[in-house]
């Protein structure tokens, strides 16, 4: 585990929030993640440009990241590879569930005080909460 760090927790969520904000003034549209995967690969239209731009960025700002850290990041080691898949694939369930993910409910849907926002948050947060129990004291999985 790392150390909290909370200039990079700040610096992280005001480059995330002003990402939100951009999006929104610029282009009238709301910054989750899941849809911007799904109309670009699933529902292809003539919106496929800024979706993919957008999702470039995340990549491309998180590789800049690890270029530049004092530290590496840490990797998350000793997780069965099904394990992961199973997870992934869960989670892409869930979101269309959900309607959208913790990026469209949790940083854009709570900043315009959506109540069914507030639920989903919620939710995933309960199923985090309750999936981190079972993977660390139930099955033993704590790397």
């Amino acid at each position: 585990m790392t150390a909290f760090t909370p200039l990079h927790a700040l610096l992280g969520g005001l480059l995330i929030g002003s990402s939100a904000i951009l999006l929104l003034w610029l282009n009238g549209r709301i910054a989750g993640v899941t849809g911007m995967v799904t109309g670009l690969l699933v529902k292809p239209s003539a919106e496929q440009a800024w979706r993919l731009l957008f999702l470039l960025g995340l990549i491309g700002g998180t590789a800049l990241y690890g270029l530049f850290a004092a530290t590496p990041t840490p990797q998350r080691l000793g997780f069965p590879t099904w394990l992961l898949i199973a997870a992934g694939l869960l989670t892409g369930y869930g979101t269309a569930q959900a309607n959208g993910c913790t990026s469209g409910h949790g940083v854009c849907g709570l900043a315009r005080f959506s109540l069914r926002s507030l639920v989903a948050t919620g939710t995933f947060l309960a199923v985090a909460m309750l999936s981190t129990y079972v993977m660390r004291h139930l099955l033993g999985l704590s790397t």
